[in-house]
């Protein structure tokens, strides 16, 4: 399985490397953009880590092409030396599906990159059955969703999150517990929550159902039997 890193920090490639070849990933480097646009063009790759500072395009740019492109579910995951929340937020805005923070701990970013996978790459669910409410039709082993019968194209994080609401429908959960039972994370930016449920609901526009409870967290709304 071959992970892209792309930073113009041949010290900070090097450490990510080393790291995720231990857990037995094949790890191609690239140090600017428009080498990490020719990567994602040309290799086979399964996910991307994307520094948000390299040379142009950068991390955020390059993100916003992968959603836009012919693979708009690969996974990516930013590095980005910006510690302010609303610098986060334009990350996962973009698309990513998790950021760390320079400086960061190598082990931290190989569990977030094996994380990530997980979810890209499920296993095979038989037993679980198609999902509807209303217009919307989810079907697990398939990662397929379509509102009133057109496909709608998530990440893999988008997807776990509402297939969780749809078998969870009117109980309200923290961000902390989506955190926990979506992303199996133990640690994390709760924007990631927010902007993932951001996210969700401009795709399944009018029909998305997600009910923000305040003070509370976020619960799906079922449609009406009428409705």
């Amino acid at each position: 399985m071959c992970i892209l890193v792309a930073d113009d920090d041949p010290v900070v490639r090097e450490v990510v490397r080393r790291y995720l070849e231990r857990d037995g990933l094949t790890v191609l480097e690239t140090a600017d953009g428009a080498a990490t646009t020719a990567a994602l063009r040309d290799a086979e790759v399964e996910l991307a880590v994307l520094d948000v500072m390299m040379p142009a395009p950068d991390g955020i740019d390059i993100c916003r092409a992968v959603r836009a492109g012919p693979r708009p579910d690969l996974p990516v995951i930013l590095l980005t030396a910006l510690g302010e929340e609303e610098d986060r937020v334009i990350g996962l805005e973009a698309g990513a599906d998790d950021y760390v923070t320079k400086p960061f701990s190598p082990r931290e970013l190989a569990l977030r990159v094996a994380s990530v996978l997980r979810r890209a790459r499920p296993a095979p669910a038989p037993d679980r059955g198609v999902l509807r409410d209303g217009p919307i039709e989810l079907r697990p082993a398939a990662r397929f969703v379509a509102v009133h019968g057109g496909a709608v194209e998530l990440t893999p994080r988008e997807f776990d999150l509402l297939e969780f609401l749809l078998r969870h429908p009117g109980a309200v959960f923290a961000r902390e517990e989506l955190l926990a039972r979506v992303w199996g994370w133990d640690f994390g930016d709760l924007s990631t929550v927010t902007v993932h449920v951001k996210r969700l609901r401009a795709k399944l526009g009018d029909r998305h159902r997600i009910d923000t409870v305040w003070g509370r967290g976020y619960a799906w709304r079922r449609e009406p039997a009428d409705g």
